[in-house]
């Protein structure tokens, strides 16, 4: 069956979730959203691009880090209106925060407790 991007459910803004998983162990490792041309460069170029809502344009995932991340596998979830992607993350971080899932902390007996180590130093990369 060919697949066309109308035939997903894009949102009120255009955009559609994506989960964004490692593709050997399964990790979780970011949740973002792609516009239809975020979507459409990404499965041009095999390299994650996202729609940042924060800066209100499309970005390559690590255009500034140099994390970036490499399509392995596409899949639409059975309402159409999400998308997990299996990726190669390369730089070993995902997260803006520096630490390889943006999924790095746990509820722990009401606390929010860090359970990853950190990759890099976001101040040294994004200067804030």
């Amino acid at each position: 069956m060919a697949f066309d991007l109308d035939q997903l459910k894009w949102d009120d803004k255009g955009l559609v979730s994506v989960v964004f998983q490692d593709y050997r162990t399964g990790e979780v490792l970011t949740l973002a959203y792609m516009s239809r041309e975020a979507l459409e460069k990404t499965l041009e170029t095999g390299k994650v691009y996202v729609f940042r809502r924060s800066r209100g344009r499309v970005m390559m995932k690590g255009e500034t880090s140099g994390n970036v991340q490499n399509v392995k596998e596409v899949l639409v979830d059975c309402d159409a209106d999400a998308l997990v992607m299996k990726i190669e993350q390369v730089g070993g971080a995902a997260c803006h925060e520096g630490y390889p899932s943006c999924f790095y902390r746990r509820l722990e007996n009401g606390d929010l407790v860090v359970f990853e180590e950190r990759v890099f130093d976001p101040k040294e990369v994004y200067g804030k």
